[in-house]
Formats: structure tokens, C-alpha cells, sequence
């Protein structure tokens, strides 16, 4: 079940900055995704399986970037803590210049988090750059107004990089699968995972992908204008409205799928606004 911390009543808390990675692969059967699970425990989407990110660091906004990344200078903070976050998270990073064995990320992750090493420092030694080119824009998702915690996340896609597998941090993270979209959303349907509204149309809108190149072609399609749901409540029913809802202020789809989450149970399930 995800956990949301709906109050109409509370003083609107700005969205903070946030960036998170789509990382898909190839396969025998069909295309597929790197998903982690969050931590129960964590404040936000505690238990919850997501793609790999988090919030914007002051950090990564600093000059000191420049000589290690290539390509994304419109918002190269934004995918350098996409990155940043996929490496702590998934022990994936986007590089261009040469590639990293997954040991050596795995490596890597631990010191930086013991503070033995620094990202900037490791690729300037080893002649690296943040391949922020790779990163393709997908989607805007904002966290609703009533929520407490609230962020203004970019959705990026990229392909698994050479000699990288992914795996979680057992801190954040406490398990991590590859497994094709359709796959994910049938555990979903089964209750075994749970999924926030904008991770299930994700894996929605990439449910019919066959490959990679295909799920690149649909970011460079995709709508980038911010998606915030609006909650409404009908007979007691909680439901998060999407762009496009006849009850959402903005009149225009900006994703494909159903209009609405709907809060049914202990999840929020997509379905088409009521008849009126």
C-alpha cells in the first residue's frame, strides 16, 4: 500500500526539485525495466517500488560538474542528480569516455557513502564524464497540493549502460528487479508490490514496448508539461485527478491512460471519470 498524507486544510509546501532514472534493457522477451524498493521505513513512498532518484542536492548545481558531464545544459542539474541518485540507489551510472564494471560501482557507491571518495574526483581520475546526453526527458509529475511532502520530479529515460547490472543499496533501497512493464503491473494487480499513480502509468504507457529504441522514441513524444494531480473526494472516495479529468483544472490530456486514480481498498486503481 502507498501511503499518502492528504490534508486540504495544510498551508501549501512548495514541490522541491527532484529527478528519477527509467532504466530499460533489452531482452529475450521483451524490453525491460530496473526497478527498486524502497525502504518501509522511508518517509516518502516507504514500501513502495519505484524507479531510481531523489531530490536535487545544492550540489549538484555546482561548477565543479562541468568538466565531468556532457550534454544536458539545459538542466544539468536535474540529470546530475538523476544520476547521482541511480548510482547511490542502483549502483548505475551513465558515462561516456570508457565504462565502470559493476564491481567497481558497487565499490565506488560504498565509499562515497563512507565518504572516502568523491563522484567529481572519480571521474576526473579515470578520464569519465556523467553522460547526461543519455538521459531522455519522459515525463513532469508534481506531488499534489494537500500532500506534506512535495516534489517536482523529472522522469528521464535511459538504456542500462555497458558492464552495469544495477543492484540497490540495502539502505534506501531494500531489494531491485529487472522484469518487463506488464510484468510489474501484474504484480501490482496481484497485491505483491505496491505502486505510487505516477510510477503505474509509466510502466502503462511502456507496457507494449518490445525494445529500447521503441521506449526512447516514445520520450521524444512524450509531454513534458507538469502533471499534478488534484484530489477530489465523491461519497467518501478519495481520487487523484490527472490533466484532462473533467474535474481537473487543466482541460488538456497530458498523459496517456485513464483520468483518475481512485482510492479502492488499500490502492489507488486508474479508471475513466464517472458518467455524468
Amino acid at each position: 500500500m502507498v501511503k499518502l498524507d492528504l490534508d486540504p486544510a495544510r498551508e501549501v509546501v512548495p514541490p522541491r526539485d527532484a529527478a528519477t532514472i527509467i532504466v530499460v534493457r533489452d531482452a529475450a522477451d521483451g524490453m525491460e525495466v530496473f526497478c527498486v524498493e524502497r525502504h518501509p521505513k522511508s518517509g516518502f513512498l516507504g514500501g513502495a517500488v519505484v524507479f531510481p532518484g531523489g531530490k536535487v542536492d545544492a550540489g549538484d548545481a555546482s561548477d565543479e560538474w562541468s568538466t565531468v558531464v556532457s550534454g544536458g545544459e539545459d538542466d544539468r542539474a536535474l540529470r546530475i542528480a538523476a544520476c547521482r541518485e541511480a548510482l547511490e540507489e542502483a549502483a548505475i551510472l551513465p558515462l561516456t569516455g570508457g565504462s565502470v564494471t559493476h564491481d567497481a560501482l558497487l565499490d565506488l557507491r560504498a565509499r562515497l557513502a563512507r565518504k572516502e571518495a568523491n563522484l567529481v574526483a572519480f571521474l576526473r581520475d579515470h578520464a569519465l564524464r556523467l553522460d547526461l546526453g543519455a538521459l531522455h526527458p519522459f515525463a513532469r509529475w508534481i506531488t499534489p497540493v494537500p500532500e506534506a511532502r512535495r516534489y517536482d520530479t523529472r522522469f528521464y529515460l535511459a538504456t542500462l549502460p555497458r558492464d552495469q547490472s544495477g543492484a540497490h543499496d540495502e539502505h534506501e533501497t531494500t531489494s531491485s528487479f529487472w522484469a518487463r512493464p506488464a510484468d510489474v503491473l501484474a504484480r501490482w494487480e496481484a497485491g505483491t508490490v505496491a505502486l505510487a499513480p505516477p510510477t503505474h502509468r509509466t510502466l502503462e504507457v511502456l507496457a507494449g514496448v518490445r525494445t529500447t529504441a521503441d521506449a526512447i522514441a516514445i520520450a521524444a513524444g512524450a509531454c513534458l508539461d507538469p502533471i499534478c494531480p488534484q484530489v477530489v473526494t465523491h461519497d467518501g472516495t478519495v481520487a487523484l485527478v490527472l490533466p484532462g479529468d473533467p474535474e481537473h483544472d487543466v482541460r488538456e490530456s497530458r498523459v496517456p491512460g485513464r483520468s483518475r486514480y481512485v482510492l479502492r481498498g488499500a490502492k489507488f486503481v486508474p479508471e475513466d471519470a464517472p458518467a455524468r
